[in-house]
Parts: C-alpha cells; sequence; structure tokens
C-alpha cells in the first residue's frame, strides 16, 4: 500500500477521533453523560466484535490473562473514559480534546511508578513538566474559581486522560494471547455495562430519555465511525507503523476537534487554546525525543 493511502488513514483516524469531541458535546444537550457513553460502546463493541466474528478472527477470550486484560481495559480505558462525557458537560470540545492530548504524557508517569523498566529520568520529567504546563495554562486555576464548571469540567476530562493512560500501562503488566482487536471489543461491551450500573447508581434519569434526532446521530457517529471503523484502521496502523507513529494521532485530533466545534457548535478557538496545546504537544516530543530520532537515523 503506497504512503499516500497510508497517510489518508492517519488522517481518516485523526479526523474520526478529533469529530468525536463535538458529537459528544452535541449528544450531551439531550442525554445523560454515563448512559450516554454506555450507548457508544455498546454500538461500538457490539460492530467491531461482529466485524471479528465474521472475518473468523480469534476473537474468544481463552486464558485468565486474556479475562483480566478484558477488565482492565474495560475499568480504565471504556468505562473511565466516561469521565470525559462528564467534564464535557461545562467546557468546549476543543478544550476537551487538548487536554485529552495529556494520555501519552500521563502514560509515561504511570510506566514510570508501575514498570521498572521504565523509570522517569530526567529528560522524562521535562517532557512531563511541559505537558502541564500547558494545563496550567488552558486551566489558569486560582483560589476564586476552583469550583468553578468549567474548572470541574476540566478536572474531569484530566482524569479520563488519566484512566486511560493507567490502564494502557497496566495492560502492559498483563500477557493475553488475545488480540488487541477483539480484546477492544470485549471491553467495550464490558465497559458499556459498567456505564450501564454507573449511569442508575448515579440517579441519571434513565426512564425519562427522550433520543432526539441530533442525539441519535450523535450516538451512531461515536458508536459506529468513531469506535467500530476508527479501530479497524487504528489496528492496521499500529501494524504497519507501531506505537510511535499511533502517538501521533493524539496531536492532530485536536485540530479537527476544534474545527469541528467552530463549524458545528459555534465555539471559538482562543491565543490560550493554541499555546496550552503548543505546550502539551512539545512535552510529548520531548518525552519521545530520543525514540523520534532514532526513527530518522539520528542520536539524542
Amino acid at each position: 500500500m503506497n504512503i499516500g493511502r497510508n497517510l489518508g488513514l492517519f488522517v481518516a483516524l485523526s479526523a474520526l477521533w478529533g469529530l468525536s469531541f463535538p458529537a459528544i458535546s452535541a449528544g450531551l444537550e439531550t442525554l445523560p453523560p454515563l448512559l450516554f457513553a454506555a450507548f457508544r460502546y455498546d454500538v461500538g463493541g457490539t460492530l467491531l466484535l461482529t466485524f471479528l466474528v465474521v472475518r473468523s478472527t480469534d476473537w474468544r477470550p481463552k486464558t485468565r490473562e486474556d479475562g483480566l486484560a478484558i477488565l482492565i481495559a474495560g475499568a480504565f480505558l471504556i468505562a473511565g473514559n466516561s469521565l470525559l462525557f462528564v467534564g464535557q458537560q461545562t467546557i468546549p470540545s476543543g478544550i476537551a480534546s487538548i487536554l485529552y492530548a495529556l494520555v501519552p504524557i500521563l502514560t509515561t508517569g504511570f510506566a514510570a511508578v508501575f514498570l521498572p523498566s521504565e523509570p522517569l529520568t530526567g529528560r522524562r520529567m521535562v517532557g512531563v513538566l511541559i505537558g502541564l504546563a500547558g494545563v496550567g495554562v488552558i486551566a489558569r486555576p486560582n483560589p476564586s474559581n476552583l469550583l468553578a464548571a468549567e474548572l470541574v469540567g476540566i478536572a474531569f476530562v484530566i482524569a479520563a486522560a488519566g484512566s486511560v493512560a493507567l490502564g494502557s500501562v497496566l495492560l502492559r503488566t498483563r500477557t493475553p494471547t488475545l488480540d488487541t482487536a477483539p480484546m477492544t471489543a470485549w471491553a467495550m461491551l464490558l465497559g458499556g455495562l459498567f456505564l450501564h450500573a454507573g449511569s442508575l447508581a448515579a440517579g441519571e434519569p434513565v426512564a425519562s430519555v427522550r433520543l432526539s434526532p441530533t442525539s441519535i446521530v450523535a450516538i451512531v457517529y461515536l458508536g459506529v465511525l468513531a469506535s467500530a471503523v476508527a479501530y479497524v484502521i487504528y489496528f492496521t496502523l499500529l501494524d504497519r507503523f507501531g506505537p510511535l507513529e499511533i502517538n501521533l494521532v493524539s496531536y492532530v485530533v485536536p485540530v479537527f476537534a476544534t474545527i469541528g466545534g467552530i463549524f458545528l457548535l459555534d465555539e471559538e478557538l482562543t491565543a490560550t487554546m493554541a499555546l496550552g496545546f503548543t505546550l502539551i504537544a512539545g512535552g510529548f516530543f520531548v518525552l519521545k525525543a530520543r525514540v523520534i530520532a532514532e526513527e530518522f537515523g539520528y542520536s539524542a
């Protein structure tokens, strides 16, 4: 497959995941956040698992390690990710997408704690601090606004990124026999069950929910395109290029999220958002400087 088609898949993945942020904001106008997230993963998990079964892929979990990996992914990568939906009730989709780009940076921090083979070196510490500085630029916390709705929303989005980062690290401590694609499908279905239970426990008005045309479109987009289709593209590119190039998608996603927010939701791009994104992306490149240099045949 030529480089143009690979680049096209990379841009398509960035767009699908980027536009999921304004889709979440749109759906939240009529749906409670946990139930909305549950619907997304119900649809996405069912479609992805069906796709794998039709392709005769080895989709059945067989070992205890498979079960543990699915549990970790379902709890942290799927159910924990629902905090993004909670946070987007009070902050624009563009800001949410920029903050969510912390995932690779937070992953480095958790890896230093849980993976002795990946200590937090001086370079990595600098990268983490630069990324966190980007969060500070966007949030601008002070004692008078610590409980402001927007700052609480920012905290929820960061917590969602932290949950995904922690889950990614914990998965690396397991040795499942199941491939990533079927594990993700099962994790979506399990995470969806967790979210339905959480929705009931939180007292969300499930019985009175009425699906509007906007919420239906949002669920279909998130479940079909941003989950099932996007993950097929993700696994295709992961097999071809490895994790470094795939990590870069985190820094193209906010571009599409911001553009989508501007044209679909009348959101604005501010200088503060641009500076925060630059710092977060800069932190990632400091963290990955050695790997990036090696990819291009240099030493760092």
